[in-house]
């Protein structure tokens, strides 16, 4: 199978040896069971005509990592059975104008994982709103006096821009707070950009923990990350920030209903950042399944039930069309 992945910039510019990285584990196991993988970031897609096409790099392993040759090769995308579509946030006018991109690519030769169309619709903060059941309260405004009645009536929030990843520019506020003005005016640009506004959940210190899916599947696997740096939320993916935890029956029960839903729209790899069994966020952009922490924390293959998943679905999906 020739496998196309979409992967950040920031990530092919530190390719080599990242194993930190979800797509590391992916395209490794991806080539030790003799799929060709090719690489390329958005900016390197294409139109010509009707026909979608990409620059894209060839990879292969040595010694256990992976690398990927320097000369680029223009490449239909139609000519990959399967493209992961995993460029990270913030979801620009470049994010958006990639996934238009794919508007033109049939599914009949080639199935997008997730889909481009799903995850251009679905926005990981506010969409989030769809399971409002298992959420802490919250309102999406750029309104400072819908903000202040909410910070009143919640004496502490979290307020997110809508647009970002790994907790950049998300900020806690607390009633009495002699920056609530000044907090208020940055997140929403002075009133002119929406922005999600949550409770504060106590067990919020103790951190939150990743629930991952697979396609409709809820996995046993689970880590908590734990605030880092001072802060109050999690920023620095290393081994002492993220730990092993659980996930209760009730919670696997809850959260099957939003794999399900997910995966009616084409999202079939997601992660769902979870405190005290409320749902925070709903990560389908590029996903992160902390392979390297389940593995070690499990001893289980993780990147093995992925890329069989993934294989095993692409090969349905393609079998089905023909």
């Amino acid at each position: 199978m020739n496998i196309l992945f979409i992967i950040d910039r920031t990530e092919l510019k530190y390719f080599e040896f990242n194993n930190l990285v979800t797509n590391f584990w992916m395209i490794r196991e991806f080539l030790r069971n003799g799929q060709n993988v090719s690489i390329t970031t958005i900016d390197k897609l294409g139109l010509e005509g009707q026909t979608a096409f990409a620059h894209c790099y060839g990879t292969y392993e040595k010694h256990g990592n992976i690398f990927y040759h320097r000369t680029d090769e223009k490449i239909k995308i139609e000519d990959f059975q399967l493209v992961m579509f995993r460029q990270d946030p913030p979801v620009d006018m470049d994010y958006i104008n990639s996934t238009y991109i794919f508007d033109f690519v049939d599914r009949n030769k080639t199935f997008i994982m997730n889909e481009p169309r799903a995850i251009r619709d679905f926005n990981e903060k506010l969409h989030t709103v769809e399971f409002l059941e298992f959420m802490p309260e919250n309102i999406v405004t750029s309104s400072k006096s819908d903000i202040l009645e909410f910070l009143n009536k919640n004496e502490e929030i979290i307020l997110k821009p809508l647009n970002r990843c790994f907790g950049a520019g998300v900020m806690t506020l607390k009633k009495g707070d002699k920056n609530t003005a000044v907090i208020i005016n940055t997140m929403t640009n002075n009133g002119s950009t929406l922005v999600m506004v949550q409770k504060y959940l106590d067990k919020a210190e103790f951190g939150d923990k990743r629930v991952l899916f697979l396609g409709d599947k809820v996995l046993d696997y689970c880590v908590r990350k734990l605030p880092s740096n001072n802060d109050f939320k999690f920023n620095e993916h290393c081994d002492a920030n993220i730990v092993k935890d659980g996930i209760s029956q009730k919670e696997k029960e809850n959260f099957s209903k939003v794999a399900a839903k997910l995966n009616s729209m084409g999202i079939y790899l997601a992660g769902l950042d979870v405190i005290d069994g409320k749902i925070i966020e709903i990560n389908v952009t590029s996903p992160c399944y902390f392979i390297k922490e389940n593995n070690h924390h499990f001893g289980c293959e993780l990147e093995k039930e992925i890329c069989s998943y993934i294989l095993q679905k692409t090969d349905a999906t393609l079998t089905c069309k023909i």
